[in-house]
């Protein structure tokens, strides 16, 4: 037998999932909410959830970071969560990046707040495609990088 993965390193890029300003995992595909007004929307369930937490984010991006590790990411699952996000942000500075409703009224500010990098999915792609005025407004306002 061939060993294809003998030459593939392994990198842990750690994850600060958010929902209600609470660390959580949930079940792929169980959050209900308005995808398209993540920081505006009034309410947003989770239907099943893998772990729970009353720790809070900055504990975990603290300990990331004492760990060393990089690449990481938090991301805001619906409203309530910017509290939580950005005492992640501020405790692992430059070391994580930011996801959940960024779009180019915020996304500056979440740079500010120590985000390494900001996640802009759900505001460039609408009907499976990528609205590039948006993405090239983003571009313009904060950089590629």
């Amino acid at each position: 037998a061939i060993n294809h993965h003998r030459n593939l390193t392994m990198k842990f890029r750690p994850c600060i999932d958010l929902h209600s300003g609470q660390v959580k995992q949930i079940v792929g595909s169980t959050l209900s909410d308005d995808k398209q007004n993540a920081l505006t929307a009034t309410q947003s369930s989770v239907e099943a959830e893998n772990f729970s937490t009353d720790k809070p984010a900055s504990d975990f991006a603290v300990m990331y970071k004492d760990d060393g590790l990089t690449g990481g990411h938090v991301i805001m699952l619906g409203p309530g969560n910017q509290d939580a996000a950005k005492s992640a942000l501020e405790a692992y500075p430059q070391g994580l990046q930011i996801g959940g409703g960024i779009t180019s009224s915020n996304a500056s500010e979440w740079l500010s707040y120590g985000a390494s990098h900001v996640i802009v999915t759900s505001f460039v792609f609408h009907n499976g495609q990528i609205d590039f005025d948006r993405l090239n407004g983003l571009v313009d306002q904060i950089g590629k990088d």
